[in-house]
């Protein structure tokens, strides 16, 4: 019986150990994010701009956004959501669409509705160009209702 109860008060005491290693963890981790100042956090490094030619799109899938640069040289990064109900845009490159599998809503190379059930263009991320680099501010998309050149970005 001694034997049971000390075996009992160790694996009580290894599961109160491990519990509060987890929440020290924890609160150090949610700490450690909150207390990052750097603004280049949230900026993905998509290339060079050497690396894209004119009036091409590159999907970015695992980052949720495809880099379309257009004849004029301007770059715009546009989401891959749908804006009618959030699901993922597939794009053409022979009709130069973005195309939604599950509703059909269809979207211009520069994200404007082409055809419904989605009433405004795609979504879009900023991006600033820095030493050449293409980076793209991953932090917030920002929604739009139609297209305009203001929302290009050039090197």
């Amino acid at each position: 019986m001694k034997e049971e109860n000390t075996r009992r008060r160790f694996i009580k005491r290894l599961i109160i150990g491990l519990l509060s290693l987890e929440v020290i963890y924890i609160i150090f981790s949610l700490g450690k994010s909150r207390d990052t100042s750097n603004e280049d956090t949230n900026l993905f490094d998509a290339g060079s701009t050497n690396e894209f030619e004119n009036n091409k799109t590159y999907p970015f899938h695992s980052k949720k956004f495809y880099l379309s640069r257009f004849s004029d040289g301007g770059l715009l990064a546009i989401s891959t959501k749908c804006t009618h109900l959030g699901c993922t845009t597939n794009y053409n490159n022979v009709t130069q669409t973005f195309n939604c599998p599950c509703h059909s809503s269809k979207f211009t190379q520069n994200g404007e509705v082409m055809a419904p059930p989605a009433t405004r263009a795609l979504d879009y991320y900023k991006m600033e160009i820095k030493n050449n680099r293409v980076l793209v501010d991953l932090s917030t998309p920002i929604k739009r209702d139609s297209h305009s050149k203001s929302q290009l970005t050039y090197a």
